[in-house]
């Protein structure tokens, strides 16, 4: 799916927010602990807008690149301070001073997706999808372990599961986890039983941890609502858009098979790449046939076609395949935390294996596939955008404080050495250490824009 602008406006907005609440966080206790904060920048570059205020005559800047910020402290390193200032400065204030000031950006990120998610639970409840396996396909190692459609998901390796997306982050903790996974199972019947999915191999395991391939790879695809033959977004200049194809239309039958469920529409397209589709649609009630010539793309090998539509908004879930439970204040703040402790916790595995190839560097997303998940989320509606903020905001905060010198957890060891040392790093430590900092997220985000091109292009 190709970048528009309301998805780069959402990512602006998004990044924006959550910039300026991880700087916020340095601001206020550098504020509180007596630091001079001497800048407050959202972004980097050309200023757009700037306003000098208050006793310490801070500047406030809103600058060009959106994609970062900082807070500037007075710092004996960066030039004189005048002697009635040192006080203030950086380099003057106890250790556990300065290492409060830099944890303070990832902490308000965590607290900032604690409160967010508090406030959906509390305004809304939880709604879960149950964890109904669909069609097992044949051969595959759910099938080969036991798993039959309409088998409910309780518990993996012996955590319980309530919904649908638990067991997808359980799955990719187990798969990364090079143990056997253990399904805790309840027939349609309601009896239940264990099934063991056993991967033969690291190179499997690392496979099956790409987020495309875990659940389709595995062969445990959930049970899906009832999906109407009708069609939702048509993207502009595709093949649907150039025949003439709009929202809304209801597609009656393809090449002259009946179809009653939008993915029949979808396996049947899959089956002519690259050839001419007679659909015949519904509009305003009458009926047309129209010719559309459809796309033939490459997809995990297999040549398949598409006309660029996607599935409607209007799918619904049955009353029986969903649980809702509504939360008082206090209970939606403990399972807020909750699962914000689960999945930070879940990252930190996860970025662990990376490091020895247990799980695909596929996972990691560069700016262009969060651009594209903002947007989706934003045309999705308020309560996903939210959910998109409430992921990032984590994924932001648990990154910042990595050990790697030019990030706060970088700055925090080196805080924390001088400390126990008594006396400050060398310039020529301190210079090898920034050197070593840039080169890790030079190589991060270059294999995260690699991973964006191949998923916007590839």
């Amino acid at each position: 799916m190709s970048l528009s602008w309301p998805h780069l406006l959402a990512f602006l907005v998004a990044v924006c927010l959550l910039v300026t609440v991880h700087e916020f966080g340095h601001y206020w206790v550098a504020r509180r602990l007596g630091f001079k904060v001497l800048r407050f920048s959202v972004g980097f570059g050309r200023p757009l807008w700037t306003r000098v205020a208050g006793a310490d005559r801070t500047e406030y800047v809103l600058a060009a690149i959106p994609l970062g910020g900082y807070v500037k402290l007075l710092d004996e390193r960066e030039g004189p301070v005048p002697p009635d200032q040192l006080s203030r400065a950086f380099t003057r204030k106890p250790h556990w001073q300065r290492i409060a000031v830099l944890l303070a950006g990832p902490a308000f990120n965590f607290l900032f997706a604690i409160l967010v998610l508090a406030g959906m639970l509390m305004v809304s409840g939880v709604t879960e999808v149950r964890p109904l396996i669909g069609k097992v396909p044949e051969g595959s190692l759910a099938q080969r372990a036991g798993v039959r459609s309409g088998d409910e998901v309780l518990a993996i390796n012996g955590k319980a599961i309530s919904g649908a997306d638990g067991v997808v982050l359980a799955l990719m903790d187990g798969v990364s986890s090079g143990e056997p996974i253990s399904l805790q199972l309840r027939s349609s019947g309601g009896a239940q039983r264990q099934a063991t999915l056993h991967i033969d191999s690291d190179a499997e395991r690392r496979r099956l941890s790409d987020p495309d391939q875990l659940l389709s790879g595995l062969g445990l695809p959930f049970m899906q609502p009832p999906i109407p033959p009708v069609l939702g977004n048509v993207e502009p200049d595709g093949p649907a858009a150039r025949a003439g194809l709009l929202a809304g239309d209801r597609v009656l039958a393809v090449n002259g098979e009946p179809v009653s469920d939008f993915t029949q529409i979808v396996a049947l397209i899959r089956t002519h790449p690259d050839e001419t589709i007679a659909l015949r649609i519904s509009r305003a009630g009458s009926e047309q046939t129209v010719q559309v010539k459809a796309l033939g793309e490459t997809v995990d090998g297999q040549l398949v076609g598409r006309i660029r539509v996607s599935m409607p908004q209007s799918a619904r879930f049955p009353p029986g395949m969903l649980r809702h439970i509504e939360l008082s204040p206090a209970a939606a703040l403990v399972r807020a935390c909750d699962r914000a402790w689960e999945l930070t916790a879940l990252q930190a595995r996860m970025l662990w294996r990376m490091l020895f190839g247990q799980v695909s560097l596929k996972n990691i997303s560069g700016p262009l596939t969060i651009a594209q998940m903002a947007g989706e989320s934003a045309l999705a509606g308020v309560s996903s955008f939210l959910w998109f903020l409430v992921l990032v905001s984590l994924a932001l905060g648990f990154m910042n404080l990595l050990p790697i010198p030019i990030l706060d957890g970088g700055q925090i060891v080196m805080q924390v050495i001088e400390w126990l040392k008594g006396s400050p790093l060398s310039e020529r430590a301190q210079l090898a250490g920034q050197q070593v900092g840039i080169m890790l997220v030079v190589l991060l985000l270059g294999i995260a824009l690699f991973n964006d091109v191949v998923r916007q292009f590839g």
